[in-house]
């Protein structure tokens, strides 16, 4: 098996996994994968395409992450596992898909909008 390279997306965070077969060593931006992603929560996040798959020891996995913020990096290596495991064996997609693993999540941040302090939020109102 050659390496398959796949991408993922959640808001602005963008993942490159490259998939080899192997042991299960999972490497992101060169370091361990349990100090990139120190919560449980995270790793959970991470590793769900390899475990709904049972294909945890199977592979090593490399990722190129960027952007965003911590749970948002998860997501988008999650996606691209998803994407991986689907090329892997055709069985996948029909796991993966009904949990909404291979369905990118279309929320962005709202923009400011001047005369505004937020997005949303106005400014005080006094009534002079």
């Amino acid at each position: 098996m050659a390496t398959i390279h796949k991408i993922g997306r959640r808001k602005t965070a963008v993942a490159r996994v490259y998939v080899t077969e192997g042991t299960g060593n999972i490497t992101v931006n060169k370091k361990e994968f349990t100090t990139y992603f120190p919560t449980a929560t995270l790793q959970y996040k991470v590793l769900q395409p390899l475990t709904m798959t049972e294909n945890v020891s199977n592979f090593d996995v490399k990722v190129n992450v960027y952007g965003g913020g911590s749970t948002g990096q998860a997501e988008a290596v999650r996606m691209a596992l998803a994407r991986v495991m689907c090329e892997v064996g055709e069985g996948n997609r029909a796991i993966l898909k009904p949990e909404g693993l291979l369905t990118r999540d279309p929320r962005m941040v709202e923009r400011k909008k001047f005369g505004q302090k937020k997005a949303r939020k106005r400014f005080q109102f006094s009534k002079r």
